[in-house]
């Protein structure tokens, strides 16, 4: 599909799929992450692509950290992981003019939307091409189990697939430092490239918004 449907004249958009973290849910990114304020005065703007956003809600299980829940490193028994690729994006490709296509697709999430974001994101690199965390990563030994799980999500393939691998933490948060660490430690280790931005300040929204802002502004651009 291209970008100007010849038959409509209608125009079709990338996708950006954007997940709330832990007790939030698919309001949290509207309110308290003003994520439409952030991306509708950026594409004003020029600095910015147009592009439609989804926001889904990722609490669709009892026990988020329980093993195969979202906190875990095994998308392929998380609940969240099915209701995305089987449900939320072939309802959005059918019912938008969106550019269905990986080149086209972006998925990121704060906290727990970010351990969601590297497992649907990193296991499945065929349909997207441009991944970030915000204030995330695994906790434990998750990015082991990970790479353990998908060897081939993470090796120097990995960069010749992706458009942008995006890690932004505040060096407040101690527990996001800490597992952004652990996880950098190993993509450096399988030799995968990513593109790290650390500001101040803790696990708040101040510090989501700029990552919104910094890393939409690099979608879709080549």
């Amino acid at each position: 599909m291209t970008d100007i449907d010849k038959e409509t004249g209608s125009e079709h958009y990338p996708v950006f799929y954007l997940f709330h973290g832990g007790g939030q849910d698919d309001s949290s990114w509207a309110t308290g992450g003003r994520a439409g304020f952030i991306l509708d005065n950026m594409i004003a703007a020029g600095k910015a692509k147009p592009m439609i956003v989804v926001m889904p809600a990722g609490h669709i299980r009892a026990k988020d950290r329980g093993t195969g829940g979202a906190m875990s490193s095994d998308p392929a028994n998380d609940g969240f992981t099915h209701d995305l690729l089987r449900d939320i994006i072939p309802y959005v490709e059918h019912n938008y003019r969106v550019i269905s296509d990986a080149d086209h697709r972006a998925i990121a999430g704060l906290s727990m939307g970010g351990v969601q974001t590297l497992n649907i994101g990193l296991a499945n690199q065929d349909k997207f091409h441009w991944i970030a965390t915000f204030s995330s990563g695994w906790w434990g030994n998750g990015a082991e189990r990970f790479a353990g799980n998908f060897p081939d999500a993470l090796c120097p393939q990995t960069n010749e697939r992706l458009k942008l691998f995006w890690i932004g933490v505040g060096s407040g948060d101690e527990g996001a430092m800490a597992n952004s660490a652990r996880m950098m430690k190993l993509y450096d280790e399988k030799g995968v490239k990513y593109t790290y931005y650390q500001t101040t300040g803790g696990h708040v929204w101040p510090n989501w918004r700029q990552y919104l802002h910094v890393f939409g502004s690099q979608l879709y651009k080549y």
